[in-house]
């Protein structure tokens, strides 16, 4: 590490010597004790001294770190100060490096390899951010599906627990760390160390097969669903999706003729083709040949979607998932009810 070598330092005198010490006194070696200022260096200097070596042209350089000419050279400036060496001999014409400056960039590129390894080594280590989509073809995969590459260095573990009723505790206990859901129906209270953010007032469609009447209206009006026996496909785990069919049904005068269990939207599509029946379901999921999606209006009937955490020392991967979640619903527009007349559970509605 560079050091900065100090004044001599004497002894003080606390009382005044007889004429024969002082003289022993002058005659005797005087020992010279350099004091030493440690110096920290910041990698930042250090990556700007190295592209500086191989570009050897302060304009070149500075394009490549991305920062103004005049920054550059007062920031090589005062590495040198802080050193007290000359690493770099400029004038208006050339750029070249002093012996100091060849010993500082040959292991100043060590020392910047090194920490690079050092990053992925503690990344690697780091256990992955593990995240519930409930199943695929939902609002939450999508949200997975964009908040990975915005998440640099972090591993995404994505697992699908089938109903935020069945994945809570596993979230409360911290075996998984962000999960989607509905606050309410689940028969339950929510676990008190949970904290919860709003992601998505997602409107939900009504899936019918393809030769259905209603099939051939670009919108379905709620009022027009009274007519036709229902499908009500859930997971047994997932009671909170259950909970709002039921609560729609009672709102609307809806009959569902047939209640079953299963896991996955390909299972729920199988069922709507089966009974040629229609079925709650989301707008953007895919669906197979012979099945469709319609809007419902009239009103819109929104599932209030969250992501939950547990509450406490969270990890940072943990908080800038949550904060990039919320980017992505903003930017979405999911964090806005429509326009048009809309309906919620009323233990759901803001």
């Amino acid at each position: 590490m560079p050091l900065d070598r100090g004044a001599r330092v004497r002894p003080w005198l606390h009382s005044k010597p007889d004429a024969e010490s002082a003289s022993n006194t002058l005659e005797r070696p005087v020992t010279v004790i350099y004091c030493y200022r440690m110096v920290d260096l910041d990698l930042r200097l250090v990556r700007y001294a190295v592209v500086l070596a191989d570009e050897l042209h302060f304009t070149r350089a500075a394009d490549r770190l991305m920062i103004a000419q005049q920054t550059l050279s007062a920031q090589i400036s005062s590495l040198e100060n802080r050193l007290g060496v000359t690493l770099f001999v400029r004038d208006r014409r050339h750029v070249e490096l002093t012996p100091q400056g060849e010993l500082f960039v040959r292991r100043g590129r060590e020392l910047l390899a090194e920490s690079h390894d050092l990053l992925a080594e503690v990344r690697e280590s780091a256990p992955p951010l593990r995240l519930d989509v409930i199943t695929e073809g939902l609002t939450s995969g999508i949200v997975a599906r964009e908040l990975l590459p915005r998440l640099t260095g972090v591993t995404l573990q994505v697992v699908q627990g089938q109903g935020f009723a069945a994945t809570v505790t596993a979230v409360s206990e911290g075996r998984v760390d962000l999960a989607f859901g509905r606050v309410h129906g689940m028969g339950k209270p929510l676990p008190a160390n949970l904290r919860s953010q709003l992601v998505r007032w997602e409107p939900v469609g009504i899936v019918l097969p393809a030769d259905h009447p209603l099939a051939e209206r670009a919108q379905v009006p709620m009022g027009e669903l009274a007519g036709h026996r229902l499908v009500l496909h859930t997971a047994e785990e997932a009671t909170e999706w259950q909970n709002w069919n039921e609560e729609l049904a009672a709102e609307f005068g809806l009959t569902f003729g047939w209640r079953l269990h299963g896991h996955g939207r390909g299972a729920a599509n199988a069922a709507v083709l089966t009974y040629q029946a229609p079925s709650f379901g989301p707008l953007e999921a895919p669906v197979p040949e012979g099945v469709v999606v319609r809007p419902v209006v009239e009103p819109v009937p929104l599932y209030r979607l969250s992501v939950f955490w547990r509450s406490g020392r969270t990890s940072v991967a943990l908080r800038r998932a949550v904060t990039v979640i919320q980017e992505i619903a903003g930017g979405h527009g999911w964090l806005n009810p429509p326009q048009t007349d809309w309906w919620l559970p009323a233990v759901d509605r803001p």
